[in-house]
């Protein structure tokens, strides 16, 4: 497995939760507390988690199935992105696995020209 499969899999980790923190604000914001301003924000922050995602769990599954994750661990690396918080853990979790995987992989010699 290159490590490139597993960085773009780590930033879209950060980058779902993240959203999806901002959306569960937002929506406390707009219905907990009827905050005046949050719909627009919900909209556009819940769009942009929502398309992000599905990024996510393309690349998700990339590094599951590469990884050869068990399905129960590759389904709660799936759903890790629509729990607040979980994907911050989740992709520490997943990162100390595999992390081992890329220092088993054969190195790209150095090419002379």
């Amino acid at each position: 497995m290159k490590r490139s499969v597993l960085t773009r899999y780590r930033v879209m980790a950060y980058v779902t939760a993240v959203l999806l923190i901002l959306l569960t604000i937002g929506v406390i914001g707009k219905r907990l507390l009827s905050l005046d301003g949050f719909d627009s924000f919900v909209t556009v922050v819940g769009i942009a988690h929502g398309w992000l995602y599905v990024i996510y769990l393309v690349f998700a599954f990339d590094v599951g199935t590469k990884a050869k994750m068990p399905f129960g661990r590759l389904a709660w690396v799936l759903l890790a992105g629509t729990i607040p918080t979980a994907a911050f853990f989740v992709e520490r979790k997943v990162t100390r696995e595999v992390e081992p995987l890329l220092a088993k992989a054969p190195q790209p010699s150095p090419s002379t020209a």
